[in-house]
């Protein structure tokens, strides 16, 4: 699913209105009956309901709510703040509609203004939607501000006010919804961590937009679908032998972090691998050949010679960042010329050493997290910034970037896709050194590195989302998510 800019949305609404045909105050009145339908399902209309309205199209929409609402009993007040300006054409229309049915209509001039909020009333949020490209500021941010203090339920129309599309608003005033009521399909805005504390639960309304304009636009950024992941995945032939599965080697473990060896090795295994060498310290040897008996061991004293002879190499978890992993890793990219999969102490031995960057063998895969991707690449100063910091690097290097969130990045030649599987119960030690496995032994079965890179990001969320049948977030292991790969290769 394309990720529209702000832009591309609203051209979106032009194109319906010019291809269905239809006029923009009844595609208003369209998206604001999907509103009030949501709403009435919950019963919110029997509540004591403030809507507020910008004098936008976002308003527009508000005003347009809450003459429904009254038409089916509610009283709900609307509120508008004076901004000097008639507003939109399909503002006023909707404006002029509403007056006829109510009083309850305030222009709010000041700060002095703003009405008492009672914690147990609904409020509705329309001030600003998605065509808002600026901070907000005066009168506005008051009023955002006197809104997050009431206490009272928020639900946003389109976008919480003060949100922008397509940038950061960290620090900016912006609504604190419960629930937001969005348009057609995602933003890229609700798929970053740092506005989850202001969009709330998401609902997505389809309000029938003409899906041909989809096919007229090219986005940087798409979400990740079942049906793209499910053309990626490779049938295994019937008479094949373990030879054509390839021959992984993990680089991993170290004292006290033999752990991550072990799930690293499990993972790799159970995504396919035909075979799979691990290289830790040699005393603990007998940690690999008790947990893993499927694979073999290569001690870590022992320089790895015929590098070639492996379809795949990870190299990272719990591996310590010293002078033997500095010197492994250099030996690595100095001779292997397939792609790598480089994570945890291998990303961070890299942040000590950048100009190895350019060593690194193309199509190898980098899956850092947030504090991991800002040491190597530079402090970012949100997760915009990250993003696109992610997006410009996959065009300087001949690399992939997996940035590990709830919303997992994958960055590859200047385009970027974000994964919606997963949940909360991967924030637990153990996740990423499976995610590292996965990936190795995908590259090791001659997946091509981006699909390896979509599949293996989709497989290891959707079997922690699996995993949820038996454990809950809070108790999900990453032992848990490997027991599920099979389950989750398995599902269309």
């Amino acid at each position: 699913m394309k990720l529209l800019s702000a832009k591309q949305i609203h051209q979106w609404d032009e194109y319906t209105i010019a291809h269905e045909p239809i006029s923009s105050i009844n595609l208003m009145e369209r998206a604001a009956l999907l509103c009030v339908e949501w709403i009435k399902e919950r019963g919110y209309h029997t509540c004591s309901i403030r809507i507020f309205c910008g004098k936008g199209n976002n308003g527009g929409d508000g005003l347009a709510i809450a003459r429904m609402l009254i038409e089916q009993g509610a009283q709900p007040t609307i509120y508008i703040p004076e901004s000097g300006t008639d507003g939109t054409k399909d503002f006023q229309t909707n404006l002029h509609r509403l007056q006829d049915l109510t009083a309850n209509i305030y222009f709010l001039q000041s700060k002095e203004s703003f009405p008492f909020i009672a914690k147990d009333e609904i409020l509705i949020d329309a001030l600003f939607g998605s065509g808002l490209n600026r901070p907000l500021q005066l009168l506005s941010a008051e009023l955002v501000q006197h809104i997050n203090q009431s206490g009272a339920k928020i639900i946003s129309i389109d976008l919480p006010s003060g949100m922008a599309v397509d940038k950061s608003c960290k620090n900016d005033a912006v609504i604190c919804a419960d629930h937001t009521l969005t348009f057609q399909n995602l933003k890229r805005c609700f798929l970053m961590a740092e506005n989850a504390v202001s969009f709330g639960e998401i609902s997505v309304l389809d309000i029938e937009l003409a899906p041909g304009f989809l096919a007229t636009v090219d986005t940087v950024f798409e979400i990740v679908s079942k049906s793209q992941i499910h053309s990626l995945k490779k049938p295994r032939n019937p008479f094949s032998h373990k030879g054509n599965h390839g021959h992984a080697l993990l680089v991993a473990g170290n004292r006290g972090k033999m752990g991550a060896a072990v799930l690293a090795s499990r993972a790799c295994l159970r995504t396919g691998a035909g075979l799979l060498t691990a290289n830790v310290p040699e005393e603990y040897s007998p940690i690999i050949h008790t947990s893993v008996p499927e694979a073999m061991v290569i001690a870590r004293e022992e320089n790895i010679q015929f590098l070639n002879v492996y379809r795949s190499i990870g190299i990272g978890p719990g591996l310590g960042v010293d002078a033997d992993t500095e010197k492994i890793l250099k030996h690595i990219l100095t001779n292997y010329s397939n792609p790598l999969v480089i994570d945890a102490d291998a990303l961070n031995t890299l942040a000590l050493h950048k100009d190895w960057l350019d060593l690194i063998p193309a199509g190898s895969l980098l899956s850092p997290h947030p504090k991991e991707f800002d040491r190597l690449f530079g402090a970012c100063d949100n997760d915009f910034e990250r993003a696109d910091k992610a997006i410009a690097l996959s065009t300087q290097y001949p690399f992939i970037i997996i940035l590990k969130g709830h919303y997992t990045l994958i960055a590859a030649n200047g385009k970027g896709w974000y994964n919606n599987t997963g949940n909360a119960g991967l924030a637990k030690g153990g996740s990423g050194d499976v995610l590292t496995g996965i990936l190795t032994a995908l590259l090791a079965q001659q997946y091509i590195p981006l699909h390896a890179a979509l599949l293996g990001v989709y497989l290891h969320g959707l079997a922690a989302d699996l995993a949820l049948d038996h454990q809950t977030m809070e108790s999900l292991l990453a032992t848990d998510i490997i027991e599920m790969i099979g389950k989750a290769f398995g599902t269309d």
